[in-house]
């Protein structure tokens, strides 16, 4: 793969974006129970299809003929965890591409983390999470609040390089986005966005499953920086006509659906750099 210029990703966001929305991607989430309902309403305002089969009697099947699979590990049940390498095994056998958003991993939450552990093994397109949870997969001891970051995504992308080696692109998400992309061998930083985001239960969630959605319709690496980009419009522009945060909300669910290209083209901050061993 050749190296991309900066107006080249630009252009291939743009195409992959009306390539979502024309192709309406069946995206399989195994997602956890809080987020569930704001993953779905996420994807089908950018233009995906969503549906939530969690159940190891079913997710196989299902996940032989979706587009994407999105794994989230939130509120892992038994049921869950035995349906998720099972629909993995599926995506894999059809050479569809899957996402993997360790929420929680940690030292705290060793059910959940020695699954993740061993899903790394079945390389997935794009492991996604914010610093804290990626931090702790790459090795770093740094402790989480809950399942919410307690430092900055600028701070720990260097440590995240290793991830590389169990996936294509490992996405950082925070105040900047940074996107660790393997076959540019570069690091992608996504600006934009609003300090409101994280006050929205789910919205990282619904990242991941868009991430999913964009990997149905284009090269992994754009997919993840498209997703991101798409998210971090949509907030900029519901921010700048609301600061309550229910409007906020509202209006952000509406500019993921409104997004166009011209947007995208206009607001779209990317700062490209090459990855440092």
């Amino acid at each position: 793969m050749s190296l991309l210029t900066q107006d080249q990703i630009c252009q291939q966001i743009i195409q992959a974006h009306h390539d979502l929305i024309v192709q309406q991607p069946l995206v399989h989430c195994i997602t956890n129970h809080v987020a569930s309902n704001y993953v779905a309403n996420v994807l089908l305002a950018a233009g995906a299809s969503p549906a939530m089969i969690d159940n190891p009697h079913e997710a196989a099947a299902f996940a032989s003929v979706s587009a994407a699979l999105s794994i989230n590990l939130g509120t892992p049940t038994e049921q869950q965890m035995q349906a998720i390498p099972l629909a993995i095994q599926a995506a894999k056998q059809q050479q569809r591409p899957w996402v993997l958003d360790p929420v929680g991993y940690g030292a705290v939450l060793h059910w959940r983390s020695h699954m993740v552990d061993q899903l790394l093994d079945l390389h997935p397109q794009v492991i996604r999470g914010n610093a804290s949870e990626l931090s702790a997969l790459a090795g770093q001891q740094i402790e989480s609040k809950g399942v919410d970051a307690s430092v900055a995504s600028e701070q720990v992308y260097q440590h995240c390089l290793g991830l590389l080696a169990y996936s294509d692109c490992v996405a950082i998400s925070g105040a900047a986005d940074y996107i660790l992309w393997g076959a540019q061998h570069c690091l992608v930083r996504v600006d934009g966005g609003s300090a409101l985001q994280p006050r929205i239960t789910a919205t990282g969630c619904a990242l991941g499953a868009l991430i999913a959605a964009y990997c149905a319709v284009a090269e992994v690496g754009i997919a993840t920086i498209a997703a991101h980009a798409h998210f971090a419009i949509a907030a900029q522009l519901a921010a700048q006509q609301h600061q309550h945060l229910g409007h906020f909300a509202v209006a952000f669910m509406d500019h993921i659906q409104s997004l166009d290209a011209q947007q995208l083209q206009s607001h779209l901050k990317l700062h490209l750099s090459p990855l440092k061993d």
